[in-house]
């Protein structure tokens, strides 16, 4: 079925196209994608960095061994019992693994820093930071009570003899000394990553086109290695594209000084349309003085 009043041979009329959607001038640019790293570097930086916390967890538990306090036992006649009842030996025992973890954690953080600054650090040292220090933690624990005196005290007893005061068994009461290390490890990474961690240049204002040169842009002519202006900073007056080779540059104009205008030829200033109105001078009824005899000679 035709329209009324249409030619048969009319061909249809096209159908008419939206208007395409502007973008809005006003609306912050998106955001550069981040260029994404490699796997393969990053796994192999965790790995190396796991490896290390645990082989120093093997020192840190030689270091416990040899610097824990130890619990003193003696053996009776009857009985095996404390030589200080009321000591602070094992107490002081788990502080000793945690002063020893907190700083093992610091000095892999601090490696591992310097080692990662240039690159921008990442997750994976993070990351190898914290399943480092935890694993080193657990070595540390089990190799220091492993090393230390036997866990069966009536043969440690037994050895030393009735009356022979003999070490008991090293153990780790507070077992939360373990995540000290890994904590310790992240504070330190976070605090050096925030004061001298690498920095990424400012993005540019929301308002800013494809072509705005920041803050610092060179001057117009300025050749390679010159002295580029900072933000904030006064800058010299631009010198004039016509201007002769060589010639000196037309300083600023300079301001009224103390805000007055130049005097004219006259030597009246100019009067100053913004300035506040001047109360006028009030009349006086005191006669002037008259001329003395002597005013004419």
């Amino acid at each position: 079925m035709t329209v009324p009043n249409t030619p048969a041979d009319s061909a249809p009329e096209p159908p008419i196209q939206p208007y395409p959607a502007q973008p809005d001038p006003y609306s912050a640019p998106a955001a550069p994608a981040r260029e994404r790293r490699p796997i393969g570097p990053e796994l192999k930086i965790g790995a190396v960095t796991t490896a290390a916390g645990l082989v120093l967890g093997a020192v840190v538990g030689a270091l416990w061994l040899w610097l824990a306090p130890r619990v003193m036992l003696v053996a009776g006649s009857d009985a095996i019992r404390y030589v200080d009842p009321e000591g602070e030996q094992r107490a002081g025992a788990d502080g000793t693994f945690a002063l020893l973890g907190l700083g093992a954690g610091a000095l892999c953080a601090l490696v591992a820093f310097v080692l990662t600054r240039r690159r921008g650090g990442g997750i994976a040292v993070a990351t190898g930071l914290a399943v480092g220090g935890l694993g080193g933690s657990l070595v540390a624990w089990q190799l220091g009570t492993r090393l230390g005196p036997s866990t069966d005290v009536v043969a440690n007893a037994k050895k030393a003899g009735q009356g022979v005061d003999f070490s008991a068994a090293l153990e780790l009461g507070a077992h939360g000394a373990l995540l000290v290390w890994p904590m310790a490890a992240m504070v330190v990474l976070l605090a050096l990553s925030a004061a001298f961690g690498k920095r990424e240049p400012d993005p540019s204002p929301y308002w800013a086109g494809q072509g705005w040169p920041g803050p610092n842009w060179p001057l117009p002519g300025a050749g390679q290695g010159a002295p580029q202006p900072q933000w904030g900073q006064p800058q010299p007056y631009p010198q004039d594209p016509g201007a002769q080779p060589g010639a000196q540059p037309q300083p600023y104009p300079q301001p009224y000084p103390q805000g007055a205008p130049p005097s004219q030829p006259g030597g009246q200033p100019p009067a100053d349309p913004w300035a506040a109105p001047q109360p006028s001078t009030p009349p006086t009824d005191t006669p002037p003085p008259a001329a003395g005899p002597e005013a004419g000679r």
